[in-house]
Formats: structure tokens, C-alpha cells, sequence
């Protein structure tokens, strides 16, 4: 073998090496892609309704409302660098560093667990906002009491929240307020209903973990009504985004006439029990994952506008979103005329 035949033949070996090793290691980068969408005035997997509400009268819908998903590298999985580049050149997918959407110091159970929490969190938001959108009076009630917190012990799950300072309570953000006017360190007085029992009990607040200066209870509140609000979708979708969603379907149903008049409209947003919509995150998978099945109309909350526009889908209209009220209103006007259609593009 000359020379130069060796030259060659250990130049491919040390390629053929190097491209194998580059398909093995992984790059500290997580996609995201557009995740399935789901009807939330359609059925779930069990065939029971996506939101299921007793104890009201409920009116037909038509039309179809998505919730929209990104799907993410889960947290047991890495990305190779053909798997990244990839990523990196379709222009419905974005790459993000790791450490940003998994912190080191967090198990993937961890993540899960937030996730959920989250979910959770927006499921009770969503309902407040609706049940007030639809006029449909309720009381703030606990829903979960935190460990090693001044509530533990002293106020419980499903205790309806009637007055705390002997101010009475009529929005779930009325409690929070209330305990936020006192200092670290001083009680505030609930009066609840508990086994249809009234009783005032006292907490003395301490220091929210990192703000010394906020006081808090260790509780979270959720709505008491006799409308009772169902959303069954199991475990498959995690995190706070699908509020806006959740929030509009409960009002349609609870609202005579079909909001969506037969269309199909796709959105998301954080929402709050007072009908504020928040930003999310992978806002152009999710244009992208309502367009691919079908969608026609985008709820893009206000914040996330700007990047909307840079998502690079043709053929649906952006609705511009900052409260349910708007929400609302966006749907009527784009679906039937009513009124100008508030735009991201405006």
C-alpha cells in the first residue's frame, strides 16, 4: 500500500469514526415541536366529555375548541446533534438549552409533579373565570393545604372560605388579598363552613420563601358552587396554558346560544380566576398544531403577539386575547361579524 492510499484510508476510517460518534453524543439542547391538540367541547379518551358540568342547565355547542400542546424532549431523553440540527432548521421547531426547561437541581419526577400541579392550578382558575363570565355565583374554598405551613392543621381541603376579617368572600382572589394586608407574623381570621358547620378559625401568617416581606398561609383556594365543573383529561397534558381554553368551554356550555357558531377556533393562555389571560410558551408550535388540524381561528394571547407573527402560518386568523371577556367577544366577532376582530397584526 503506498503512501498515499494509506493517507486516504486512515482519513476515511477517522471519518466514518467521527460521523458515528457524532450520531451517539447527545447535545445539552431539548426540542420543541407542535404537540396534539385536543376538542375541549369534544369527548376524552374515556368517552366522557372533556368538561362535564352537574348541577346547571347546560346548551348545545357546535363547532369545534382546541387546547393546543407543544411537545417537549422529555426529561429521560437527549438529543443527538443530527436529531438537534434537524430541529434547528424546520421552521415550526425552536431548540432550547436544557438547563432552561429542565434545572439540574429538579428529577424529571419533580417536573412531572409540577406539571400536574400546574394543570391543576389552571383547571381552578379556569372554572372561577368562567362560572363569573357566565354569571353563575360561587364561594372561594380551600383546595390544597401546604406541609410545615401555618394552615396545616387548622384549615382543610374543602373548607368554604365565607369571610376572612369578617370581610366576606365572594372571588377566589378576595382571600389572598386579605391574608397580603396583614404583616409576617399576625393572625388573620377565616370564617368557613365545614361539614355545614361555621366556625371562625385563626392563622397567624409567616415569610413566602424567598420574600421575607410576604406573608402567607400555605393554602390554595378553589371554587364551592353548586355547579360542579368536571375536566376529565387525565394525566397526558401538564402545565398552566390550556387555562383560557378550559375557562371559554365551561362558558359556552353554561351559555345559551353555540359561541363558536359551528367554526373551529384553537387557542391558549394562562388564565386567572378573575378571567386575566397570561403568555406562554411555544407560541408558533402551537399556531403551527391548531393549522395542521384544522383550526381557522388562533386565541393568541397579547403578550405573545409579536412572536405569533413570526410563526410562518398562512391560512388562520391571530386573535388578540388579554382577558376571558375579550376572549369571548374575539370569537363572536371573527366567527359572526360582531364587532371588530382585535388582531395581532393591528
Amino acid at each position: 500500500m503506498t503512501r498515499r492510499t494509506a493517507t486516504l484510508v486512515t482519513s476515511i476510517i477517522v471519518l466514518v469514526v467521527s460521523l458515528g460518534l457524532v450520531t451517539v453524543f447527545s447535545v445539552p439542547f431539548v426540542s420543541f415541536s407542535p404537540g396534539p391538540v385536543k376538542d375541549t367541547l369534544g369527548t376524552s379518551s374515556n368517552n366522557k366529555p372533556v368538561i362535564e358540568i352537574k348541577g346547571h342547565d347546560t346548551f348545545p355547542t357546535s363547532g369545534q375548541l382546541d387546547l393546543t400542546t407543544v411537545s417537549v424532549t422529555s426529561p429521560g431523553r437527549e438529543l443527538t446533534l443530527p436529531q438537534a440540527m434537524r430541529n434547528w432548521l424546520d421552521p415550526h421547531n425552536d431548540l432550547f438549552p436544557r438547563d432552561i426547561i429542565y434545572p439540574p437541581d429538579q428529577s424529571a419526577d419533580q417536573v412531572e409533579e409540577q406539571n400536574t400541579a400546574e394543570m391543576t392550578g389552571s383547571q381552578d382558575s379556569a372554572i372561577a373565570a368562567a362560572l363569573q363570565a357566565a354569571k353563575v355565583p360561587y364561594h372561594p374554598k380551600v383546595s390544597t393545604v401546604a406541609k410545615d405551613t401555618p394552615a396545616e392543621g387548622k384549615l382543610k381541603p374543602g373548607d368554604v372560605v365565607l369571610a376572612v376579617d369578617g370581610v366576606a368572600m365572594s372571588q377566589v382572589p378576595q382571600v389572598g388579598e386579605y391574608v397580603r394586608k396583614h404583616k409576617v407574623g399576625e393572625n388573620v381570621a377565616f370564617l368557613v363552613r365545614r361539614d355545614n358547620v361555621e366556625q371562625t378559625i385563626q392563622v397567624k401568617t409567616a415569610a413566602t420563601p424567598g420574600d421575607e416581606t410576604r406573608p402567607m398561609v400555605g393554602i390554595t383556594i378553589g371554587v364551592d358552587s353548586p355547579v360542579k365543573v368536571t375536566v376529565n383529561l387525565g394525566q397526558d397534558i401538564g402545565g398552566p396554558s390550556a387555562g383560557t381554553a378550559f375557562a371559554l368551554a365551561i362558558y359556552d356550555k353554561l351559555t345559551p346560544g353555540p359561541l363558536l357558531d359551528g367554526k373551529h377556533v384553537a387557542g391558549t393562555g394562562t388564565i386567572d380566576a378573575l378571567g386575566q389571560v397570561g403568555p406562554i410558551g411555544g407560541i408558533q408550535q402551537k399556531i403551527a398544531g391548531a393549522k395542521n388540524d384544522g383550526a381557522t381561528i388562533f386565541l393568541v394571547p397579547a403578550d405573545n403577539c409579536e412572536a405569533a407573527l413570526h410563526a410562518g402560518v398562512k391560512g388562520i386568523r391571530l386573535v388578540k386575547i388579554t382577558t376571558l371577556t375579550e376572549a369571548i367577544a374575539g370569537i363572536k366577532a371573527a366567527v359572526g361579524g360582531q364587532g371588530e376582530v382585535p388582531s395581532c397584526a393591528s
